[in-house]
């Protein structure tokens, strides 16, 4: 009796999973912004082609677009189900110049100013990863658990949103392919790595993809105010191993929460050592290859104008932990700890979310210097992707043709980018400091 209840419990979670998972079994789509019809396998779409989950594609969250009247960002969402997908994207109009920003899902960046001329078309092309909260690990179905904020993110629901901004978007297709072979590259970590869902925030996680093409995804499954023990109890790593395939990589960037954990045992040298050690033996038992990178530094400057290391001796426990375990390690500390140093107290503001409350109509200045601001995640991005050609990874046959050397002593002048703002703008302050 107890065996046939287990099996019945067993069926009924797998068609829960199966249901939320698969809503829709289509997995390839191809739109086109400019036709008036439907043409040899194209789907036309118009400004009046409003999401809808029966149909699982359409303008998204209240917003349209029109290729001869609008430049209005807007947002179009297509139902998937978990997986990565090959994107490839044709900007540019007939009908005016065009400058575009590509985000998509919680504001991940994979195209900067795209500008075009009139009658010009410029093409984007790069793999996303899309999943949902519920996973199958050993036969056994489970789901990560998701803090409450996270369940209004665009990054962990049934659907690919992309977000199309600029100064004059523009867009003529959008092509859509389920792709099994390209390497995943998973992101654990908390809020200086999560997809932030809201400007002025963000994090070098969101900001990656903007370097790479065709052949990998980034799947980013970080929040703010996890360390690494309530990643793992929240599921989320049982998540990943439910995804990764062999080849696959893992990254791990831990320490501003941890460091503040104050139960027996917690510390930088027992407990934080003991659940980097479980990443290591359950990511390698998968077949994946796992990556450290130590705890980006807060702004914090002594009088001499010196960076104070904040995370006493959990950048020291993680690096012996990588040497002990053969674990390769980007020191992201130090790298941006040379950035602070290099702009000096005043301009390193500009890497982080430092505003006045006039900016954003807050009730008080915005004086964070923890959390990165666009700016300062796009050099934490460059410097990931140095720690990857420094370390020898093979992940920068991916990297685009466009990447040029990044050396954080020499950081780029923060007027350099000069995006709009996303559509979505919210400035309460992500967990953990």
């Amino acid at each position: 009796m107890k065996q046939m209840l287990s099996l019945l419990l067993l069926m009924g979670a797998y068609a829960t999973l199966s249901c939320a998972q698969n809503r829709t079994e289509k997995t390839d789509y191809d739109f086109s912004f400019v036709n008036s019809k439907d043409k040899g396998g194209v789907t036309a779409v118009h400004p009046s082609d409003v999401f809808a989950e029966k149909k699982g594609w359409g303008y998204d969250f209240g917003t349209s677009w029109d290729q001869k009247k609008g430049t209005a960002p807007f947002y179009f969402s297509v139902n998937v189900p978990d997986g990565n997908y090959k994107v490839t994207v044709t900007f540019g109009s007939k009908h005016r110049a065009g400058a575009t920003v590509l985000r998509a899902e919680n504001r991940r960046l994979f195209a900067e100013n795209t500008v075009t001329r009139k009658g010009k078309t410029e093409t984007c092309t790069f793999v996303i990863n899309k999943r949902s909260p519920e996973y199958v690990l050993n036969g056994t179905p489970g789901k990560v658990s998701l803090k409450p904020r996270e369940k209004d993110y665009k990054d962990w629901d049934q659907k690919l949103t992309f977000e199309f901004n600029g100064e004059a978007p523009c867009v003529q297709s959008l092509k859509i392919e389920r792709d099994t072979t390209a390497v995943t590259v998973f992101l654990c970590g908390n809020s200086t790595v999560v997809d932030q869902a809201n400007d002025p925030y963000a994090s070098w996680g969101q900001l990656i993809t903007r370097w790479l093409g065709d052949g990998i995804a980034i799947s980013n499954h970080a929040e703010s105010g996890l360390t690494a023990r309530t990643f793992i109890a929240g599921h989320r790593l049982d998540k990943i191993l439910s995804m990764i395939k062999p080849g696959d990589y893992v990254f791990c960037e831990f320490g501003h929460n941890d460091e503040k954990e104050k139960r027996p045992g917690d510390g930088a040298w027992y407990h934080y050592s003991y659940q980097l050690k479980i990443f290591v033996d359950q990511v390698r038992k998968a077949g994946g290859n796992i990556i450290f990178c130590t705890p980006t530094a807060r702004r914090n400057f002594n009088d001499e104008g010196k960076i104070i290391n904040t995370h006493g001796d959990f950048p020291a426990s993680m690096k012996a932990v990588a040497q002990r375990e053969n674990v390769p390690l980007i020191d992201l500390t130090a790298e941006v700890t040379k950035m602070y140093e290099a702009m000096g107290v005043e301009a390193s503001k500009k890497t982080l979310v430092h505003y006045p409350k006039e900016a954003f109509a807050s009730e008080k200045d915005l004086a964070d210097n923890t959390h990165f601001n666009p700016f300062g995640a796009y050099e934490v991005s460059k410097m990931i992707v140095m720690g990857w050609k420094e370390l020898g990874l093979p992940l920068v046959k991916y990297v685009r043709t466009d990447w040029e050397d990044f050396d954080a002593s020499q950081p780029d002048a923060p007027e350099t980018l000069n995006w709009p703002w996303s559509a979505d703008v919210n400035t309460t302050k992500p967990d953990g400091n």
